[in-house]
């Protein structure tokens, strides 16, 4: 049938038989070690794909590599970057950037050039090329076809240009043209849990529909060389990297056919007033600037445990270590304030410290690794309620209450 999938036609009435048995084995008291059942209507999470440049850096060979791609020869300005970069506990990253570009655009590397044109000449290529990539891992893990998607949310912080990278993705992925299309631009690190509410909306008032979600970045946009004015362009050389994510999100999924691990179940955004001024990020015509308030994780410990109160009281949770913790790793120190202020047991937030180690931030895609290793661990772990967790310019929190569905 045209513009419909048999696949999804018949996902309602395989959800109904599939409760039904579900059911007799709960009052059969046979269900220990069975998978959760999903709750009808909510919206889960369906496959995960991931994908990155060619680029791997390890990060006892970052300092060396920047200072001399930017001619950095400031013996403070490095020992400080060498302090930074043992201090954020990443291992590895991924760049677009390459030899090659900056062969091709050698003015990226030098102070005071305006490189707005060229960056973006770079990035936005990069951040629909590795959602591609991501977009059809997940594709393939799914099982579907792009043909059945019906809806793109699409997230990047790395990109500007009309029509969005969301038309390229769509066009190269072979979507159909009545795809409903969702951008969402520079949101930083809580684009992801963003994504995942708006695709979580989308899924739950559309019966039927599939979603994919892809989030791309790239940190081209803010390479430079040092500079003792811009102290946080250290921290972002310390820190970030590049990459790309996609999920598929939907309601009510076809036993057999799709695989479910993680149901979207509540989900709540939040600002705190009078904070703007604490991440904050300009558009020049050297690339993008930002200056990081060193009250960041202070503000998040403040307001941490009333937030996460809020998501867990829907389903009568009251000891935090009775949760898994999927949280955005934005650094070690927001990372360390939550485990102490919440009295996390270490474990809980190793999913998060993993992905910062593999991957460093990589802005709106991390949530979307930590996923990744907690799906892995909730195999052998069998909690069922989890939070997913993301902070961001504003200060903005995201965060949506989790079931396990393994």
């Amino acid at each position: 049938m045209p513009h419909e999938s048999l696949l999804l036609k018949l996902s309602i009435f395989q959800a109904k038989q599939v409760r039904t048995r579900m059911s007799k084995m709960n009052l059969n008291g046979n269900n220990k070690n069975q998978n959760h059942s999903h709750t009808p209507g909510k919206a889960t999470v369906l496959a995960l794909g991931k994908a990155f440049p060619s680029q791997l850096i390890p990060q006892e060979c970052l300092v060396e590599g920047y200072c001399r791609d930017t001619k950095c020869e400031d013996s403070a300005m490095k020992a400080k970057l060498e302090r930074l970069c043992k201090n954020t506990t990443v291992k590895t990253r991924y760049t677009v950037m390459s030899k090659e570009i900056l062969d091709k655009y050698p003015e990226l590397a030098t102070e005071g050039s305006a490189t707005i044109r060229q960056r973006l000449e770079i990035a936005n290529e990069a951040v629909v090329e590795m959602a591609m990539e991501a977009s059809l891992s997940c594709i393939k893990e799914w099982g579907g076809s792009a043909e059945d998607i019906t809806h793109l949310v699409y997230v990047t912080s790395s990109e500007i240009r009309l029509p969005g990278g969301d038309l390229y993705l769509s066009s190269q992925l072979g979507l159909r043209n009545t795809v409903g299309r969702v951008m969402l631009y520079f949101l930083g690190c809580y684009g992801g849990v963003t994504g995942l509410r708006v695709a979580k909306d989308i899924a739950e008032n559309n019966p039927g529909s599939r979603v994919l979600l892809t989030t791309s970045e790239t940190t081209i946009l803010g390479f430079r060389p040092p500079s003792m004015e811009r102290p946080y362009d250290l921290v972002g050389a310390a820190l970030f990297g590049d990459g790309a994510a996609a999920v598929i999100i939907g309601t009510d999924p076809v036993i057999g056919i799709e695989k479910p691990f993680m149901e979207l179940n509540y989900a709540v955004q939040q600002f705190l007033p009078g904070t703007q001024h604490i991440i904050d990020g300009r558009l020049t015509e050297e690339g993008i600037n930002f200056k990081l308030g060193r009250d960041l994780p202070q503000k998040i410990e403040d307001n941490i445990e009333a937030f996460c109160n809020s998501l867990m009281a829907k389903a009568d949770i009251k000891d935090y270590n009775d949760l898994f913790w999927a949280v955005h790793p934005g650094g070690p120190a927001i990372l360390n304030k939550m485990e102490t202020n919440l009295k996390l047991r270490a474990e809980k937030l190793q999913c998060s410290r993993r992905a910062l180690m593999d991957f460093g931030n990589v802005s709106s895609n991390t949530i979307f690794y930590v996923f990744d290793y907690m799906r892995e661990e909730l195999k052998k772990s069998g909690e069922e309620w989890g939070l997913a967790l993301a902070f961001g310019p504003g200060i903005t929190f995201e965060g949506i209450l989790v079931r396990n569905l393994q």
